[in-house]
């Protein structure tokens, strides 16, 4: 399948990724110049589609060396999974832009997402939501691995507390706008907030069991981190997974690129790897 060709509407250009790259690595303690060799190669315009080299990067190889496996869409027993749909990931104004905003716009992640909620919405596929979101408490830890620490640095997801939403409203850890018509729909199961990675502290899988659910497709935010981290948990859980390999993206830093090491794992682990375009033509037919 084809990738999608329609534009992403984040409104990104190279020069606004270098520069909000640069902010985000500054204040996580990364050195400019490391930053400076992964600043937005390859990158030909404003939200357009992947360029060849990143189209070339990501394909699929040829003639693959691992058994096929696909996932089929049951009607009653089938959802869809959304990570992290929100501002500070997928908005140019969004404080990991710097890092991930090259991958969104190759991967026209924004639209793709979007797309998935449409189709599972127009024949009532439901929809759960992991969002992620810090509280005060949360800054208190007293260790942190890597990526948590520069979450925490830059205030990522923050808000003021559990018990209210309090200046939420636009905020980076909003949802996007473009996804509220469908996640305030009252449909839409809203779970609570997973804190590094992965669901095993929120309330997806007893959300998702007390439905009859055990088949996921999976996308959101960010590839090689809470996506992959969901992908596992469920796939331990029971669940048969199929990721939407372009309704994601990941963070491309000098230690590598999260999206190509994401996609690496999805085809060892999940039990689908579909394009969106696909994704969207299987829900349809489902109903």
């Amino acid at each position: 399948m084809d990738k999608k060709t329609s534009q992403c509407g984040c409104n990104a250009n190279p020069e606004q990724i270098d520069e909000s790259r640069r902010r985000l690595l500054a204040s996580s303690g990364v050195s400019l110049a490391a930053a400076t060799a992964a600043v937005t190669t390859g990158m030909t315009g404003a939200a357009g589609a992947a360029t060849d080299e990143a189209e070339a990067l990501y394909a699929d190889p040829e003639i693959g060396g691992l058994p096929e496996v696909d996932m089929e869409i049951e009607p009653g027993r089938t959802a869809l999974v959304i990570v992290d749909p929100q501002v500070d990931f997928l908005s140019e104004k969004g404080v990991s832009w710097g890092v991930v905003g090259e991958s969104v716009t190759e991967q026209q992640t924004v639209d793709n997402i979007e797309k998935l909620f449409a189709a599972a919405k127009s024949v009532d596929m439901p929809v759960f939501i992991s969002p992620h979101y810090y509280y005060p408490q949360d800054h208190k830890w007293k260790f942190e691995g890597t990526l948590e620490k520069t979450m925490h640095s830059i205030k990522m997801f923050d808000r003021e507390s559990a018990l209210n939403v309090d200046n939420f409203d636009g905020s980076g850890a909003d949802w996007m706008p473009q996804y509220k018509q469908y996640i305030n729909d009252g449909k839409t199961v809203i779970c609570s907030p997973h804190k590094i990675y992965g669901p095993a502290q929120n309330d997806l899988n007893l959300q998702m069991r007390k439905q009859g659910i055990d088949k996921v497709i999976l996308g959101g935010m960010s590839a090689n981190l809470c996506v992959q981290a969901h992908l596992y948990e469920m796939l331990e859980l029971g669940y048969e997974v199929a990721v939407v390999r372009d309704a994601t993206a990941g963070a491309k830093v000098p230690e590598g690129d999260g999206y190509l090491a994401a996609l690496i794992n999805y085809r060892m682990v999940a039990n689908g790897v579909w394009w969106t375009d696909d994704a969207v033509t299987r829900i349809q037919k489902s109903a």
